[in-house]
């Protein structure tokens, strides 16, 4: 099966809302062909209109690299039309089986590029901090998902909602303790030391793996690092918050 037709499948699970069965019980799959097979969606995305506006860095947390045998993180895209913003009503039947994530989003305010990018580097590229729910599905059956699998499917990515942003200047992002509300009941907390220590090093990361493939980060782009806690499934009806000491909280409402 070509790179184009598994993309293909993947395609028509967002049009239908209708999984697929786990591609690497099926394919064999190197992670090249996983990131190629994700690029040919991110060309179907733009070619039909849509504007990538950032990347998403995935299985930043020691538990989630154990738990699927990996040493690093993986990344996808986002798009413009998965951006949502603080209070709004999102529809649940966009997704298939969605689960939400508290992270430290981060907007760039210029480019970065790889390799060679150090945590220095990319505090300076930062020119504000948000609080931000990510909004992760699988369009893989059940989450029956490997690395291969995540990475082909976008990294998981459904959609994200930003909050307020905030200069950078004073946050001990490492130390940033966070909430995770679902109906107005706290259902996880965390800190942002859970994505690899401290969310910048994921954007150190996320710059210098696309560096490799000759690919920037833009000024203007949104990186969303990793999730502080695990994530927590919604469905209709309910609402979600992240909230975030020192940085300030976001939600959304399922409908």
């Amino acid at each position: 099966m070509s790179v184009e037709a598994i993309a293909a499948e993947l395609l028509e699970a967002y049009r239908t809302r209708e999984p697929v069965e786990q591609l690497t019980a099926r394919y064999e799959l190197t992670l090249e062909d996983a990131y190629a097979i994700q690029l040919a969606q991110v060309r179907t995305w733009t070619g039909d209109g849509a504007q990538i506006v950032g990347h998403k860095v995935g299985l930043t947390s020691a538990a989630m690299q154990q738990m699927l045998g990996i040493d690093q993180p993986d990344y996808g895209h986002l798009r413009d039309d998965m951006q949502h913003g603080d209070g709004d009503e999102i529809p649940a039947d966009a997704f298939i089986a969605p689960r939400a994530e508290p992270e430290i989003a981060f907007v760039l305010k210029e480019r970065l590029a790889g390799p060679d990018v150090s945590l220095d580097d990319a505090e300076r590229a930062v020119g504000a901090v948000a609080p931000a729910l990510e909004l992760i599905d699988s369009r893989i059956r059940d989450w029956k998902i490997g690395l291969l699998d995540t990475i082909a499917d976008n990294a998981s990515s459904g959609a994200f909602v930003l909050g307020a942003q905030r200069p950078l200047d004073g946050l001990d992002l490492p130390g940033l303790r966070c909430e995770l509300s679902l109906n107005g009941e706290v259902a996880e907390t965390g800190a942002g030391a859970a994505v690899l220590g401290n969310p910048l090093a994921a954007v150190v990361w996320l710059a210098n793996t696309l560096g490799e493939r000759g690919i920037a980060l833009e000024a203007g782009h949104v990186v969303l690092p990793g999730a502080c806690t695990k994530a927590i499934p919604f469905s209709a009806g309910d609402t979600v918050e992240a909230s975030f000491a020192g940085l300030g909280a976001v939600g959304a409402r399922f409908v």
